[in-house]
């Protein structure tokens, strides 16, 4: 259907806007609309009504595709190969850069510096104005400077003399073999012919005199030539100087020609005189080494400070932090332990016993307590113990693994050591990647790897105050602006609580997005086309409008920037607003409206315009669940930032874990208790994640469902998932043509040789390949794209084939199927949670992440039993729209009803308000996180004045009563809410 008439009149020019004519990717149904240029426009409607694949498939995909086709054929064969969008018509397209709610990095040197850029500055920032300090003695390491050798001489006492020499190298010649055994027994002296040559040799430089033990020898006098012992150091004088200001220019003059005809060393020689100065000797060279000790260091420059390059990665990790050795969390797996019961745990064996009665002795010589808990002893106090001290003949449990390492040939000391070995820090890094010489170098007294621990905040500050020589700041200058705009961005993102040295693959989609929009911040790129894919994903109510700032920085910069987003503050913050609808799948793809926020207010077909309107919306319940009195409890968790927190979960209720970005939400969620529980049923200890765990007896299974994809492959759909397609194949299977021709339910699959189609193997396409072009997928011409044989199509039930079956709808399917209940039990779930659009043959590839995750739960629902099954949802709400928030909460109560217990982790209000519990973390990020501020019913929390998220929380619930009320004082809910069974069939009182 043809939508240009919800298109206003248009009067601007091709070149104020991008202009999509009949967009057809995917679901789009001949979608036409006008993208303003340098504006923000929103894309939003139900999950799956193809805002993805107008945003990301066809106006990014194609803004790509004709930048790639600009290049040459050569270059273009390193690069993703892309197909043409199904579109009439795309016109006045930027080349686009595409921000994904994805962390996709999965490299380990990355880290979130090295992502920003800012650890390349840093680099340049410490090449150019580090000071590199001796490591053994700490003295600043230095090369004699000319410039800096005259201003130290010139502020003497004025008038002493002195000489500026350097040491005469006679080459030595290879002795005769009758004379080599003469050489070891006492020095030989030089070889005449060698001593003519080099004195020939300096006089033909220009240089008349020679100086040893205190005399000068002079080549107009050869006769004072021949009191000079060659055994000893000869030096050539360059020049006979006075300490004065005129002669300033002539002693640099002369330790230039010293530097350059001794080897890099001036010697200036200050003889004595009648006002009583002794003779003083002052040697000076331009090597980079420290003066106390002789150490040669590297010289500064920016690949010494790259852990990629091997010029400055640390040596024995290769630059990745960690290397495979013995693993602390293994030797000590229970930090709660003290020495004395058995916490290093190899000791506790009885053929190692005796070492651990040598421990203690050591510790009580050292003054260590043996009593107290591991975990409760200094670093110096348990370093002493993990690497020994040879002064006191104790080896330490490092020395005990060095001497097991020699015993390798025997295997059960192999055995034994594999039980202890792990990933571990570096031991001579200490898991910060670079080698001693760059560790060295400091700028500001800190080092390039100590700044890469700060966090964005403390980054940001240290920045902010630091102060440098005029010298230096003149170089710095530029590379400070770039190094503070993006800790700022960072900062501006809601990112201020990870530290510099974080690696990416540890980020979630959302910090992982945000990353990308602060670098994209930080490029200064101008005219661009960005697409957001929901960057508000990750982000508490509090930090949404610094996001939105974010947005409009990059839009007036210059750039247009297109974001598929659900998040209301972001859509009233656009520039232009698109509403694709009405529903989802096969439903949707239709154009609803495209305008201005206060314009979609007033449309009366945008779903999004009438929740954002208060006409719809999700009603709070009026009843919760209240604790059966089972708990699931958590002793002191310790992981990550987490500070020593209680955790209270009640069970059989839908409890909700909340906090700002970084308050250690998903650390004492999946860190915690997911892996205590596992590690408990697995008989492992849970001391590496709290102190301990209970009420885990009430609990027989823990299923984390996330929006991953349920199948990679074309091949897998929601029948083949939810194993609906076992019980199609299998009525198949028990037709009378089907036993007659002795087809069993295996005939009726496409995944198994037998009744698929073996041209194309049961895909319905063949893939052709293209050298320079994208591959074109080709119907293949054997099964025209049903899959199977003909043979097997030939096979009908109630007038349809398997292909056909296939094609049919989940609500179809249910008519269809009415009289095979176990057909029916597996599909009805589907539908009831709002995917009844679904083909049962649907691609997986072609669903959208909140459709995979109501799958999922779907899954999960056709089971008919789930108690004392723990449900684990991250962020469930991530891709899903207000009505589709609504059926996900239904979803809910149905497990809930069933029997299960959720915990989930979340920021939308509308799911916190109803929880039937609710769990808040904070105060802030990162360090400053880590504590339990609030726990409670919603109402409970929304009352708590120190809660960020109860302040907003406190607004939702009261949203109520400012809802847009209808004649009758009553505003309208939604359909799946009002079917919440817990009684809220109706709008609940404020509270």
């Amino acid at each position: 259907m043809a939508t240009n008439d919800l298109i206003p009149a248009n009067t601007t020019t091709t070149q104020d806007v991008i202009s999509i004519r009949g967009a057809r990717v995917h679901n789009l149904k001949n979608v036409s609309v006008e993208i303003p240029h340098n504006a923000i426009t929103v894309v939003t409607g139900v999950s799956g009504s193809g805002k993805s694949s107008l945003a990301f498939d066809t106006v990014y995909a194609e803004g790509q595709r004709r930048y790639v086709e600009s290049l040459s054929a050569y270059a273009r064969q390193f690069l993703e190969r892309m197909e043409k969008p199904d579109v009439d018509e795309i016109s006045g397209i930027a080349p686009a850069v595409a921000i994904r709610q994805k962390n996709s990095t999965r490299n380990p040197r990355s880290t979130v510096a090295t992502a920003t850029e800012i650890y390349d500055y840093l680099r340049l920032l410490f090449a150019r104005c580090g000071q590199t300090f001796c490591i053994k003695c700490g003295v600043l390491v230095r090369r004699d400077n000319p410039d800096a050798i005259a201003t130290q001489v010139l502020s003497l006492a004025p008038g002493r003399r002195f000489y500026v020499v350097y040491q005469l190298k006679i080459p030595s010649s290879t002795p005769p073999a009758s004379t080599r055994r003469l050489l070891k027994k006492k020095n030989a002296p030089p070889n005449q012919e060698a001593v003519r040559n080099a004195l020939s040799d300096i006089q033909k430089r220009g240089f008349n005199r020679l100086y040893q033990d205190g005399r000068l020898h002079e080549f107009s006098s050869p006769e004072t030539l021949l009191e000079i012992d060659f055994m000893k150091p000869v030096w050539v004088v360059v020049d006979r100087l006075a300490v004065n200001a005129e002669s300033r220019s002539r002693l640099i003059d002369s330790i230039e020609i010293c530097y350059r005809e001794g080897s890099g060393e001036a010697i200036l020689e200050f003889v004595p005189d009648a006002a009583g100065n002794r003779a003083q000797r002052l040697v000076f060279n331009d090597r980079f080494e420290c003066k106390n000790d002789g150490t040669i260091y590297q010289e500064p420059e920016p690949r010494l400070f790259s852990f990629n390059n091997p010029y400055g990665a640390c040596p024995r990790c290769q630059g990745f932090g960690n290397t495979i050795d013995f693993d602390l969390n293994l030797v000590v797996p229970d930090s709660s332990k003290s020495l004395d019961d058995g916490a290093i745990e190899p000791w506790t064996k009885p053929r190692y016993r005796v070492l651990l009665q040598e421990a203690k002795k050591f510790a009580r010589a050292q003054g260590i307590p043996t009593n107290i808990a591991w975990r409760h002893l200094t670093p110096d106090q348990r370093r002493l113990i993990l690497e020994g001290d040879p002064a006191s003949d104790f080896g330490g449990v490092k020395g005990f693994f060095n001497y097991l390492e020699r015993k390798k040939y025997k295997l059960h000391v192999r055995v034994f050591l594999s039980r202890y070995r792990g990933y571990a820090l570096c031991p001579e890094c200490g898991g910060t990647r670079l080698r001693p010489e760059a560790r060295a170098v400091r700028v500001a007294g800190k080092s390039i790897t100590e700044i890469c621990k700060f966090t964005v905040k403390e980054a940001r500050a240290f920045f902010a105050t630091l102060e440098l020589t005029p010298e230096q700041a003149k170089i710095a200058d530029k590379i400070l602006d770039e190094v503070r705009s993006r800790l700022q961005f960072l900062d501006e993102v809601g990112l201020d609580y990870l530290t510099l040295d974080r690696l990416t693959s540890t980020l979630s989609g959302g910090e992982s997005q945000r990353i990308q929009l602060a670098t994209s911040l930080g490029s200064h790129l101008v005219g661009a086309l960005y697409v957001l894919d929901e960057p508000s994903i990750g982000l508490h109510p509090r930090d949404t409008q610094r996001l939105i700032d974010i947005l409009k920085s990059l839009r007036d910069l210059g750039n247009t920037v297109l974001v598929v987003e659900h998040d209301p503050d972001t859509i009233e913050a656009a520039d232009s607003v698109i509403d694709l609808g009405p529903g989802a799948g096969e439903l949707g793809g239709k154009l609803l409206f495209s305008g201005t926020y206060q314009a979609m207010l007033r449309e009366p077909k945008s779903i999004t315009g009438r929740y954002l309107n208060g006409e719809l919306r999700i009603p709070v319940p009026n009843s919760r669940h209240k604790p059966n009195g089972k708990f699931l409890r958590i002793f002191g968790a310790h992981v990550h930032n987490l500070q020593n927190v209680d955790l209270m979960v009640p069970l059989g209720t839908f409890a909700v874990v909340t906090g700002v970005s970084g308050s250690g939400k998903s650390t004492i969620v999946h860190d915690v208790l997911y892996k205590a529980l596992a590690a408990k049923r697995n008989g492992s200890s849970v001391k590496e994640f709290c102190d301990r765990i209970e009420g885990d007896s009430e609990i027989r299974e823990v299923v984390i469902v996330d929006q991953s994809p349920i199948g990679r492959t074309p091949r897998s759909n929601p029948a083949t998932y939810l194993k609906a397609f076992d019980a199609i194949r299998e009525v198949f299977a028990e037709t009378p043509d089907a036993e007659r021709r002795g087809y069993t339910a295996g005939h009726f699959s496409f995944n198994v040789p037998g009744g698929r189609c073996e041209t194309c193997q049961g895909d319905g396409t063949v893939t052709v390949e293209m050298q320079f072009l994208a591959d074109v997928e080709l119907i293949c011409e054997e099964c025209r794209g049903t899959r199977f044989k003909s043979s097997v199509l030939e096979v009908r039930y109630h007038g349809k084939n398997v292909h056909e079956v296939l094609q049919l709808t989940v609500r179809e399917a249910l008519s269809f199927f009415v009289n095979v209940p176990k057909v029916i039990s597996k599909l009805r779930v589907l539908n009831e949670i709002g995917l009844g659009y679904l083909r049962l043959g649907q691609s997986a590839t072609t669903l959208s992440g909140g459709e995979a995750q109501r799958l999922k739960l779907a899954s999960h629902l056709t089971r008919s039993e789930n108690k004392e099954i723990l449900y684990i949802l991250d962020e469930p709400t991530t891709g899903l729209h207000f009505d589709d928030i609504a059926k996900l909460l239904a979803a809910f109560r149905k497990l809930l009803e069933s029997g299960a217990s959720l915990v989930v982790i979340e920021h939308n209000l509308d799911v916190i308000k109803s929880a039937d519990w609710v769990i808040d973390l904070g105060p802030e990020g990162g360090d400053q996180g880590g504590k339990i501020i609030a726990t409670g019913t919603p109402e409970q929390v929304a009352r708590n004045t120190q809660s960020h998220t109860g302040r907003f929380l406190s607004r939702a619930l009261n949203a109520n009563g400012q809802a847009k009320r209808q004649p009758n004082g009553a505003s309208k809910s939604t359909a799946p809410s009002a079917t919440i069974p817990n009684g809220a069939n109706s709008p609940s009182a404020d509270p």
